[in-house]
């Protein structure tokens, strides 16, 4: 989200978070309107629901890419004329079918399941890198306030924020007395019962960290053996590698989409508008 993001006084953690998420959706619609000619903006947030649903992709996350992905020529028939497409890479030890591998929501439940498996706990989350936060994406075990809590992460206060930016697992043996956590923070984890955390960094090509996913302990916690680190960075190393696949192959078939059912609906305007 931008930059300029301030927080407003006595807003709540989920009116916050409701107003982070329709900051960067009302940005795009803008981009939009203006980029295709559109008659409104509600034309805009119709094509982009529309792509969203046909593609399986949340409306934030193909909001940023409309902000984050440069424009398409003018006049340009296609987005991306010269795209290589490649099939998505492997997730062992996932239990991904066939059918599911190009499925976002699929592969992130899974893969949260094998990282709570691997630390033998039922609470757990995944978070997204978008715009510099970390974006709560899935949970499991965790209650309402922690999720509206950290719904979007923007700081570093946290395990998940430090195990993003120094892209490595970053374990939290006792969250009660860890200086990771500033005072809000550590209350709400505790409060939802989570006494340790574990935070295991989704890794792209190039160290890029596109994700988090984290567990949550209701009893302080001892060392991991090196085979429960190893399991777990694999499954960091693959879902990131994924993750990236996805972004560079779905996301951008819809923004294709996008582009195309928006090239047609500004083509419709102009004839509407011709005189007879």
């Amino acid at each position: 989200m931008p930059e300029t993001f301030t927080p407003e006084p006595g807003e709540t953690a989920g009116q916050r978070n409701r107003r982070l998420a329709h900051i960067g959706v009302a940005h795009a619609q803008r981009v939009l309107t203006g980029r295709y000619r559109l008659a409104s903006q509600q034309e805009a947030f119709e094509l982009l629901r529309q792509t969203s649903q046909q593609f399986n992709i949340k409306l934030h996350t193909l909001a940023d890419a409309v902000l984050h992905t440069a424009a398409p020529d003018t006049d340009a028939e296609l987005w991306f004329p010269r795209r290589a497409r490649y099939s998505p890479p492997p997730l062992a030890n996932l239990a991904v079918d066939e059918a599911s591998r190009t499925n976002h929501g699929v592969v992130l439940r899974n893969a949260m399941r094998r990282v709570l498996h691997i630390t033998e706990t039922t609470m757990g989350n995944v978070q997204l890198s978008e715009q510099g936060m970390l974006r709560m994406e899935k949970h499991t075990g965790l209650n309402q306030e922690f999720t509206d809590f950290f719904a979007f992460v923007r700081d570093s206060t946290t395990s998940c924020a430090q195990a993003a930016e120094q892209r490595q697992q970053i374990t939290v043996k006792d969250v009660a007395v860890a200086d990771i956590f500033d005072e809000e923070s550590r209350h709400v984890i505790l409060q939802a019962g989570s006494r340790a955390a574990h935070s295991v960094p989704l890794v792209g090509r190039k160290d890029r960290v596109v994700g988090i996913i984290s567990s949550h302990h209701e009893q302080p916690l001892t060392d991991f053996t090196r085979a429960q680190l190893a399991a777990l960075e694999t499954v960091g190393t693959q879902v990131g590698r994924w993750l990236l696949w996805h972004r560079h192959t779905i996301v951008l078939d819809a923004l294709e989409q996008l582009h195309a059912a928006a090239t047609a609906q500004s083509a419709r305007g102009v004839r509407n508008v011709q005189p007879d």
